[in-house]
């Protein structure tokens, strides 16, 4: 998954915006020209070709929108996006996406109401923007995945947020464990207990649910759902085997990296630690061999219960949140309950 943030002008002003969003755009954001010839370094990945995730800010703020994503298609790359729900979010503007060639689509939903919502993104009417984007997506078969954040706020609202989920025809309900980066260090996250009665009710509400349920920054919801088939009495056989393609492994750096609006080459979004610019390196060299991208994916460098725990492979927690709470991300994961010495 390679996620691009091509600009971070947005008309939000989301109170846990990792990207500290402003109105206009960067002027130092990688122009048109730059951003085609980002979109050729991609290729050198080779066959299977990167996810590309075009997100932002809000990728509209970006005139030549249209003619990036027509040229990641041409160019063969799978692109999904994720705007934001603003006035310019219009049903013709998705159905133009899509015939440029976007693939997927993501929205945020954070709460079951407008008021919870809109306050949290900042700008009345969000909300219903949201839910509209929501039907144009579904009425023009573009797969959709909502977006949820997970704070101490939003938590009560969980179950009510499912329930609204149920009802959009989406193929993904996200749920992106809040990290403390950019405006969000102002907002109250779970505590450790908390986050594992979470990710019980997430793995209990996965067996049922008409859509994949999945997390961001919270890898050790997948040692949550491994424990859980172990004690239904799965084999470890059948456990890998409904492992795969789910995920597991993947984290901070491990299958995702993420490109800033200025060219930087970062593990994630949410881990603000640069490993080279794609102006004066290629962003598949850096991505395989920068000794930061290196570290990240050798979980036996990994500090304190996660360089212990059994389960770092399929897991290895939020090396993000790691850096957010240490300043090292290789440090162990501070949300996650688990205690492996114990086990």
């Amino acid at each position: 998954m390679l996620y691009w943030e091509i600009t971070r002008a947005c008309d939000l002003a989301c109170l846990h915006c990792r990207a500290e969003a402003i109105r206009q755009r960067h002027p130092h954001e990688l122009n048109t020209d730059r951003a085609m010839a980002f979109l050729r370094q991609i290729l050198d990945f080779g066959p299977p070709l990167p996810h590309l995730v075009i997100t932002g800010g809000d990728p509209q703020k970006r005139p030549d929108l249209f003619a990036v994503v027509g040229e990641a298609t041409r160019l063969g790359l799978r692109v999904s996006l994720a705007p934001s729900a603003t006035e310019a979010l219009t049903g013709e503007a998705i159905a133009r996406l899509q015939r440029a060639g976007v693939v997927g689509m993501s929205l945020s939903l954070d709460g079951s109401a407008a008021g919870p919502h809109d306050r949290l993104r900042g700008v009345p009417g969000c909300f219903d923007r949201t839910l509209l984007a929501a039907r144009d997506a579904r009425m023009l078969r573009i797969p959709l995945q909502i977006n949820t954040l997970v704070t101490a706020e939003t938590r009560p609202d969980l179950p009510a947020l499912f329930r609204l989920v149920e009802t959009l025809g989406v193929t993904r309900w996200s749920l992106f464990f809040l990290i403390a980066v950019g405006r969000g260090r102002a907002l109250p996250g779970l505590t450790p207990a908390d986050a594992e009665d979470l990710c019980h009710w997430l793995y209990e509400q996965s067996r049922e649910a008409p859509f994949t349920i999945a997390v961001t920054e919270a890898p050790f919801y997948r040692r949550v759902a491994v424990q859980r088939m172990r004690r239904a009495g799965m084999t470890e056989q059948a456990i890998v085997e409904s492992a795969v393609g789910k995920g597991f492994g993947v984290r901070d750096g491990n299958g995702i990296l993420f490109v800033s609006h200025v060219g930087q080459v970062y593990p994630s979004g949410f881990l603000p630690v640069s490993a080279g610019d794609v102006r004066t390196a290629s962003v598949v060299e850096l991505y395989r061999e920068a000794p930061l991208f290196a570290a990240l994916r050798d979980v036996t460098g990994f500090a304190g219960k996660c360089g212990r725990c059994s389960f770092n492979a399929i897991c290895g927690g939020s090396r993000a949140r790691a850096f957010a709470h240490t300043g090292d991300a290789l440090a162990s994961d501070p949300l996650c309950a688990y205690q492996p010495d114990a086990a």
